[in-house]
């Protein structure tokens, strides 16, 4: 593969990960419903704009759909205006990709609206979720992965499409993903191929410093507000080594934020300095939204999570439990202390 002059190239391992099914069911694609998680985050968004750039590129159309509007806080990404919260009833869709999905149904009313184009056009499952069992025609999972991205670059390069196509806009989209996944390359699933994805997409014009400034160093006030009530209730238990806090509706009320402003809570929790599982409580009406940290080499998040019909990753995963925050925070912390407490002291 040729490289630019200081761009560190992607290894022949690396490349070799893309399954051939998979480059193969998208080359042939003309008209792909590019699909993303509902409530999404970066990794979603820059990796659904991704797979409908790549389409576009080989000469086919392509429709990026997520159940929820797209998070103001994302707005600095270029061309999320192009989501839609529906398949475009116009078009004869041939392939459909569903990205950075645990399972089919996380991408909402978008699956329960239009089963019957579900039911009836081939689906490519791109995702990096350990707890992804499979749902599509062709399956592609890798849970090595940092990131949904990381494996959409890789895609892109095995395609032949060069990152900075659409002005640049394949490559900013995939470095969002790749940051947010990996807070920024500080998060232990960040690994040598990760950096070497991210070098490339840096190489190839990616804006990593105004992306992490505006993940992480850009919040509204009222996200501050938001964030100084939640942590103002922090709780621990068992010497620490069990950290969490609520979010409840009133939080929203009183600082004036929205329930997207919640993004990036969860990673201030798993900050402590003793907290081997870090718990956000979300309340959402009658439903818990939960979502957890734990430490490297700690308490699996996939199976605490697990065991309430959630999933994700060792270190990151959450779930969605329909009963009141009172009645799901008591239980799932019974859990997570069971689990604290075999672990061996550090």
């Amino acid at each position: 593969m040729s490289v630019a002059p200081g761009q560190a190239a992607l290894t022949d391992a690396d490349l070799s990960a893309v399954p051939a099914a998979v480059a193969a069911l998208l080359r042939g694609a003309r008209n792909v419903l590019a699909v993303c998680h509902e409530n999404p985050e970066a990794d979603a968004l820059g990796s659904a704009l991704a797979h409908v750039l790549l389409v576009e590129a080989l000469g086919g159309r392509g429709t990026a759909v997520c159940a929820d509007p797209v998070p103001p806080m994302y707005g600095f990404m270029p061309g999320v205006e192009r989501f839609r919260t529906a398949p475009d009833p116009d078009v004869d869709y041939d392939l459909i990709v569903v990205g950075d999905c645990g399972e089919l149904e996380r991408v909402g009313p978008v699956l329960t609206d239009h089963a019957e184009l579900f039911a009836r056009v081939p689906i490519l499952d791109i995702d990096h979720h350990v707890s992804n069992r499979g749902f599509g025609t062709v399956d592609w999972i890798d849970p090595t992965a940092a990131a949904t991205c990381e494996m959409t670059t890789l895609l892109a390069v095995a395609l032949g499409v060069p990152l900075d196509v659409a002005a640049g806009q394949l490559a900013a989209s995939l470095v969002a993903g790749v940051v947010i996944d990996t807070a920024n390359f500080q998060h232990p699933n960040t690994t040598p191929r990760t950096l070497r994805v991210a070098s490339e997409l840096v190489a190839a014009g990616a804006p990593l410093f105004e992306t992490a400034r505006s993940l992480y160093r850009t919040k509204p006030n009222r996200q501050l507000h938001l964030f100084g009530l939640v942590l103002g209730r922090l709780e621990e238990d068992d010497d620490g080594r069990l950290v969490w806090s609520t979010l409840t509706q009133s939080d929203l009320v009183v600082s004036g934020a929205r329930p997207d402003d919640s993004e990036g809570l969860i990673d201030l929790l798993s900050q402590s300095a003793t907290g081997e599982v870090a718990i956000l409580f979300k309340e959402v009406g009658a439903v818990t939204r939960i979502s957890v940290r734990t430490k490297d080499g700690g308490v699996d998040a996939t199976a605490l999570c697990g065991r309430f019909g959630g999933g994700g990753h060792a270190r990151a995963a959450g779930a969605t439990v329909e009963v009141p925050v009172a009645q799901a925070q008591p239980v799932f912390l019974a859990e997570a202390r069971r689990l604290v407490a075999a672990l061996p002291p550090r």
